[in-house]
């Protein structure tokens, strides 16, 4: 599967959520997401273009390998992700074998998700709203599609940003942004 998505700064979302609105869009849900990004002992996911994280939500965690990036439109690449024990003891005993392993600590992102659920022509659309640690407010919007479906599920992406007025796109991760930040 693709993860298809575009990423917007804004510097409110009250607009957005009276658009959201008028469409009778509801909150799907609202979480705190805690990213722990890693990079391999054999290469560098900078260079790749590839990330691996574990992802905390609540009291559940998840391993996350993205692939590089594969179209310059928007961001579109591999995603695998698969739950792991719940728990902060989940959480500490896989971050202990990739470090034994060699992989190296990178940076960790934080961020208040909103996601409502959309569906439109056929594709089931994650529209989140996230407070960013250090990096304020985002909005992305994002699909997962098969590869045959990627074209459609780009021009969907596209056409829903410029209908809620998303103008400023934001193509670096918020791993890229983070690492900017603390390198000055």
């Amino acid at each position: 599967m693709l993860e298809i998505e575009q990423k917007f700064e804004v510097t409110s979302f009250q607009e957005l959520e009276k658009k959201l609105a008028l469409r009778n869009v509801q909150l799907a849900k609202e979480e705190y997401e805690v990213d722990h990004y890693l990079n391999a002992p054999d290469r560098d996911f900078a260079k790749t273009g590839e990330a691996f994280r574990i992802r905390r939500i609540g009291d559940s965690n998840f391993l996350t390998y993205k692939g590089p990036k594969l179209d310059s439109k928007v961001k579109m690449r591999e995603e695998i992700e698969v739950p792991i024990p719940a728990g902060e003891f989940g959480f500490q005993d896989h971050l202990k074998v990739f470090l034994a392993l060699g992989y190296k600590f990178v940076a960790r992102v934080s961020k208040r998700r909103r996601t409502y659920s959309l569906n439109v022509e056929g594709f089931d659309i994650a529209f989140s709203l996230d407070e960013v640690e250090t990096l304020g407010l985002h909005v992305e919007v994002e699909i997962v599609a098969e590869e045959q479906d990627s074209a459609r599920a780009i021009a969907v992406v596209q056409k829903l940003s410029e209908e809620l007025g998303l103008k400023q796109v934001q193509p670096k991760s918020y791993l890229r942004l983070v690492l900017e930040k603390m390198n000055g």
